[in-house]
C-alpha cells in the first residue's frame, strides 16, 4: 500500500488560480500604487509551492529506482566518468560535479563524504572521518576516492540508463541510475523537505540478497535494520518500516568488574562523544551514581564507566539506558519518488520494487546484448561469403561505374544465400563489407570463422534460455553478489527484545524526603523535619489525610499539601501489591466501615476520598501493607446498656480487596471507644511467581521464559556460572545476569549437588565432590582457588550414579560404575572431594539412577513459628475495661467535655 503525498506542484497546478506561473493574463500588482492591496495567495499557492516540489523531487527525497538523491547520483555519475582505476582527490571529483550540481561545492563534499562512511560505493583513501567519534573527514585536497568493485559491478550501464540534460544544457546526466540491487536498503537514508520528512534506515547487504531470492520465489521474508555502530535493536513495533512505527536500539554495555561498565557500541546516529555527555549529565542531574567516564576508543568503541562506592552495577546498566543515549528510540519515515511524486511505503514494498526493477534492468540488458551479437553474426556471415566467393574480385564489381552498381553486383551475388541470414541485407551492411581491408581478407580463415559463427549463435541460444527463465537468472545475480561482497557485510546489530524500563525504579534515590506534619509542607528541603523515606526527583508522593481525602503529588523542595497528614510515602505506579487496611467512620457519629483495597494509578495532584465523601468523615484505624499483610484488629465500644459485648475482634484477611473507591463492609454500627493492632498477619496475596527469561536474561512476573517457581519475601535465587563461580540475590526484576549462566533456579539450602573436576594441584587428576551452595550474594567458587581446575560434571541428582571410562594408555579398561552417595559423604564447598582415579580419563557419564530419595515427612504444626499476638489491654478483663469506660465517660459529664475519645 503506497499513499500520494497531495502537496506537489503537480498535483496542485490544475488547482492554481489565474495568475499563477502558466496563465498567460497575469498581470503583477502595482507595487508603486498605494490604493492597490497586494493579494499574498496567489504568489504563496505559485512560488511556495514550486519551492516545495524542487526540495521534496530534487534535493531532500530519494528516488525508489536507484535509491539516491540528486547530489548523490551526479558524484557517483561524475566519477564514473572519471575512473581510470586509480583514485582521484575528492577536490577534483567536487569539481567535476560542479557541471550537474547547481548548489556549490560544499553540499558536494558533504554529500561524498557521506557516501564514503557507507563503505558500499565509494573506495576512500585517507582521513575520511570516523562515525563513532563524529570527527570529521580531512579537507578534500588531502583525501582521495574511487568508484568501489561493487559499484562498478551494480551500478552503471549506459546502454540501459535514460538521460537528461543538465541544469545549465551543456552536459548530460543520467535521470536515474540503473542500480540492479536494493541500494536503497543497504544504504539507507535522511532528509528533510518542505511540508515532509524521509528516514529509511540501513539493513544488511546478506540479509537484503536473501529476501531478494524470496520474493523472487514468491515466499514471504522480513526485513530489519543493521547499524555500522551495531548495539542491539528491539523491532518489535518496527512495522515494516512504514511511519508510525518505531525502533529501540540501545548500546552493548558490559560489566568489567562491580565497579566499571565498559560500553563496546554506541546506538545508530550517536557518535562516543554524544554519548560520554550524555552521562555526565545525567550524573550531574542525580540520576546516576558514576565516579567517572573514560573514553578509551581508538579503531573501536570503548567507554569505561566507573561506579561510584555501594552503587549496584546492575541497577546503573538499567539507569544508563533509562536517563542516556544508551538508548535512543528511532521513527522511520520509508518516504520515495516515484513517478514524480513522494509515497509512503514500507520497506518491503521498497525491497519488491527494487528486485522487480533489477529483473527489468537485466532483461534489458539481456536484449541488447543479443541484439548485438545477433548484428555481430550477420555481419561475419556476410563476411564470410564475401570473401570465400571472392566476390571482391568479380569482373563486373571491379569495372563498376560507381558505389551503386558495386552495390547492386554484390547485392546480386549474395541474393541466393537470403535464407541463411538474421535478416534483409541493407545497403549499410554492403558498404560496410566494402571497407574491408585487403590484409583482413589475406589472413581470413574459414575454420576459424565458422568456429566464431558457432560461438555466436550459442552465446544467442544461452540468453534466449536466461531470457526465458528471467527470474532464475535474477536470483542467480542476486546469489553471486551475496557471494561475492557478502562476507564484508556481517550483521552487526543484535535482534533483542528489551524490557521497557520504568525510569522511576532505577533513577538514584538521591534525595531525603521530610514532611512536617503541623503545617501541612512535604518536601526534600526540609532537613529539620521528620524523615519519609529516600527517593527521587521523579518520584510522586501518596499522602492520606485523617478526614479520608488521599493524593499523589510529585516530589518537590518544599510543598504545601494540607494539614492533618495521617500517612506519607513515596508512591509506586501500578504496584498491586501494597494494599492499605482502613476503618473510617461515616460522618460524625455514623456507621464504620472496614475495606481493604489498592491504589495502582490515579492524576497528579487530583484529591480522591477512601470515605463516602459525608462530612466530618474520619479514618480511624489505617496501615500500609507492601505484600498485601492482613492483620487482626481489636475493637473497643463506648459503654452502653444495650450492648451486651462491646470488645469484639475483626480479621481483614476476611475482608476482600477491592477498587479504592469501593464503599467497603459494615464494621459496627455503634460508637467505638478505640481500636488497636492484636495480632500482625501474613500476605494474603501469596507468594510471588517468577519466570527467567533467557533472552533478556531477566527475571520477570509475566510468564515470559523458564518458571523459577512461587517466591515468598526471604526466598533467594542461586545462579552458578560456568566459570564455577555462584551467588545468591533476590527476586528483583531489575536484576541483571550474566550469559555465561550454568544453573539459576530458586535456592534450597538444603539441597545437594555432586561435581566432577580436574583439579589443578593435583596434577588434573579427576576429583569429586558433594556440597550445598551456600547463600551468599558476594561470588564464590566451588571448584577451588586455583583458576586452572576445570569442571567436568555438575549434577543434583540425590544418589548419582557416574560411569568413569577410560583412554590413552588406560582405554583398554574396563569402564568405572560409581554411586556418589556411596563413594563421599557430602562436605562443605570448599573440600577438595575425593580423587575418582589416577589412570588416563576419556569421559564421565551421568547414569540413570538405581534409588529414589523417600518423600520427606510434613513437620508437625507445633513446630511452626507462632504468629506473635499484641495484647493491646495488656491482660486487662473486659469487666475491668467496662468499668474503667465507666469512670471515663462520668467524669468527660462533669467536666461537660464534649471531645471525641478514640485513638488512630
Amino acid at each position: 500500500m503506497s499513499e500520494d503525498f497531495e502537496g506537489t506542484k503537480d498535483d496542485l497546478d490544475k488547482e492554481l488560480p489565474k495568475g499563477s506561473e502558466g496563465h498567460s493574463d497575469y498581470k503583477p500588482a502595482d507595487t508603486n500604487d498605494a490604493n492597490v492591496k497586494h493579494q499574498l495567495s496567489g504568489m504563496y499557492q505559485n512560488w511556495f509551492l514550486d519551492y516545495a516540489s524542487y526540495v521534496i523531487l530534487e534535493r531532500a527525497v530519494p528516488h525508489i529506482m536507484d535509491g539516491l538523491k540528486p547530489v548523490q547520483r551526479r558524484i557517483l555519475h561524475s566519477m564514473r566518468r572519471m575512473e581510470d582505476g586509480r583514485y582521484n582527490k575528492v577536490a577534483n571529483i567536487v569539481g567535476h560535479t560542479m557541471q550537474f550540481h547547481p548548489h556549490g561545492d560544499a553540499s558536494i563534499g558533504d554529500a561524498l563524504v557521506q557516501l564514503g562512511q557507507k563503505d558500499l560505493l565509494i573506495d576512500c583513501q585517507g582521513n575520511w572521518g570516523n562515525i563513532l567519534t563524529g570527527d570529521s573527514a580531512a579537507a578534500p585536497r588531502y583525501i582521495e576516492a574511487r568508484l568501489s568493485k561493487f559499484a562498478l559491478d551494480v551500478v552503471f550501464n549506459p546502454k540501459t540508463t535514460e538521460w537528461k540534460l543538465s541544469y545549465d544544457g551543456r552536459n548530460k546526466e543520467p535521470v536515474t541510475l540503473p542500480v540492479k540491487f536494493p541500494l536503497l536498503l543497504a544504504q539507507g537514508v535522511e532528509g528533510i523537505a518542505v511540508g515532509l520528512s524521509s528516514k529509511i534506515l540501513p539493513h544488511n547487504f546478506n540479509e537484503l540478497c536473501d529476501a531478494s531470492v524470496k520474493y523472487l520465489h514468491k515466499e514471504e521474508f522480513k526485513l530489519y535494520p543493521d547499524f555500522q555502530t551495531g548495539g542491539n535493536i528491539d523491532v518489535s513495533k518496527y512495522n515494516d518500516g512504514e511511519r508510525g512505527g518505531a525502533v529501540r536500539v540501545r548500546a552493548k554495555i558490559e560489566k568489567v568488574d562491580n565497579k566499571t561498565l565498559v560500553i563496546r557500541e554506541i546506538p545508530y546516529g550517536k557518535t562516543v562523544a554524544s554519548v560520554c555527555d550524555s552521562i555526565v549529565k545525567a550524573s550531574e542531574k542525580g540520576k546516576i551514581k558514576i565516579k567517572k567516564v573514560e573514553d578509551l576508543t581508538s579503531g573501536s568503541v570503548e567507554i569505561l564507566v566507573h561506579l561510584a562506592p555501594g552503587v549496584s552495577s546492575d541497577k546503573t546498566i538499567d539507569a544508563l539506558y533509562a536517563f542516556t543515549d544508551c538508548e535512543v528510540s528511532i521513527s522511520p519515515n520509508c518516504c520515495v519518488i516515484d513517478e514524480q511524486k513522494p509515497h509512503f511505503l514500507t520497506v518491503s514494498d521498497v525491497l519488491k520494487k527494487s528486485v522487480d526493477n533489477t529483473l527489468a534492468l537485466l532483461r534489458r540488458e539481456l536484449e541488447i546484448r543479443r541484439n548485438e551479437i545477433l548484428e555481430s553474426l550477420h555481419f561475419s556471415s556476410l563476411e564470410k561469403i564475401f570473401i570465400e566467393e571472392r566476390i571482391y574480385k568479380d569482373k563486373e564489381f571491379e569495372q563498376a561505374k560507381n558505389m551503386d552498381a558495386a552495390c547492386e553486383h554484390i547485392d546480386e551475388r549474395l541474393t541466393p544465400y537470403y535464407p541463411t541470414f538474421i535478416r534483409e541485407v541493407s545497403k549499410e551492411d554492403i558498404l560496410k563489407l566494402m571497407e574491408i581491408k585487403m590484409a583482413r581478407i589475406l589472413k581470413f580463415n574459414s575454420d576459424k570463422a565458422e568456429e566464431l559463427i558457432a560461438r555466436m549463435k550459442a552465446d544467442i541460444e544461452e540468453i534466449d534460455r536466461h531470457l526465458a527463465n528471467i527470474v532464475e537468472y535474477t536470483v542467480d545475480w542476486f546469489r553471486m553478489l551475496k557471494e561475492k561482497y557478502g562476507k564484508a557485510f556481517p550483521r552487526r546489530t543484535e535482534l533483542r527484545n528489551f524490557d521497557t524500563i520504568d525510569s522511576t525504579k532505577v533513577v538514584e534515590a538521591n534525595e531525603k524526603l521530610y514532611i512536617n506534619r503541623e503545617e501541612g509542607f512535604i518536601g526534600t528541603g526540609l532537613k529539620k523535619d521528620e524523615f519519609i523515606a529516600n527517593c527521587s526527583d521523579l518520584d510522586d508522593v501518596i499522602i492520606f489525610f485523617r478526614d479520608g481525602r488521599y493524593i499523589i503529588t510529585p516530589v518537590a523542595d518544599k510543598k504545601f499539601v494540607g494539614k492533618n497528614i495521617l500517612y506519607a510515602n513515596v508512591f509506586k505506579k501500578n504496584d498491586k501489591r501494597t494494599i492499605y487496611n482502613v476503618v473510617y467512620r461515616d460522618g460524625k457519629e455514623g456507621t464504620h466501615y472496614i475495606k481493604r483495597f489498592a491504589v495502582t494509578s490515579v492524576v497528579r495532584d487530583r484529591e480522591y476520598d477512601v470515605t463516602q465523601g459525608t462530612p466530618d468523615s474520619r479514618i480511624v484505624y489505617f496501615t500500609a501493607n507492601p505484600n498485601g499483610e492482613a492483620e487482626i484488629i481489636k475493637v473497643t465500644l463506648k459503654p452502653n446498656p444495650r450492648i451486651r459485648r462491646i470488645i469484639f475482634e475483626e480479621d481483614f484477611s476476611q475482608i476482600n480487596i477491592k477498587g479504592r473507591q469501593a464503599m467497603g463492609n459494615i464494621l459496627t454500627r455503634n460508637p467505638v471507644h478505640k481500636i488497636a493492632l492484636k495480632q500482625r498477619g501474613g500476605s494474603t496475596l501469596g507468594g510471588r511467581k517468577v519466570w527467567f527469561d533467557q533472552d533478556v536474561l531477566r527475571l520477570n512476573y509475566d510468564s515470559r521464559g523458564e518458571y523459577l517457581g512461587e517466591f515468598q519475601s526471604d526466598e533467594q535465587i542461586l545462579i552458578v556460572l560456568n566459570n564455577g563461580e555462584f551467588y545468591t540475590s533476590n527476586f528483583d526484576v531489575n536484576n541483571h545476569y550474566e550469559d555465561n549462566i550454568r544453573v539459576l533456579e530458586k535456592y534450597d539450602p538444603n539441597k545437594v549437588w555432586t561435581a566432577v573436576l580436574y583439579d589443578a594441584d593435583q596434577q588434573g587428576y579427576p576429583y569429586i565432590k558433594r556440597f550445598c551452595f551456600e547463600a551468599s550474594s558476594r561470588k564464590q567458587n566451588y571448584l577451588g582457588e586455583n583458576k586452572n581446575n576445570r569442571l567436568i560434571l555438575l549434577t543434583d541428582e540425590y544418589y548419582p550414579r557416574l560411569e568413569v571410562v577410560f583412554g590413552g594408555h588406560d582405554k583398554f579398561r574396563e569402564p568405572l560404575v560409581v554411586d556418589a552417595d556411596e563413594f563421599i559423604a557430602v562436605k562443605g564447598f570448599k573440600a577438595k572431594g575425593k580423587r575418582l582415579t589416577t589412570y588416563t580419563l576419556d569421559t564421565i557419564n551421568e547414569l540413570e539412577p538405581t534409588r529414589q530419595p523417600e518423600t520427606p515427612q510434613i513437620p508437625e504444626s507445633k513446630n511452626e513459628e507462632e504468629p506473635e499476638i499484641l495484647d493491646p489491654d495488656h491482660g486487662k478483663s473486659e469487666s475491668d475495661i467496662l468499668d474503667e469506660l465507666t469512670g471515663q465517660m462520668k467524669l468527660f459529664s462533669d467536666n461537660d467535655d464534649s471531645k471525641e475519645h478514640e485513638t488512630t
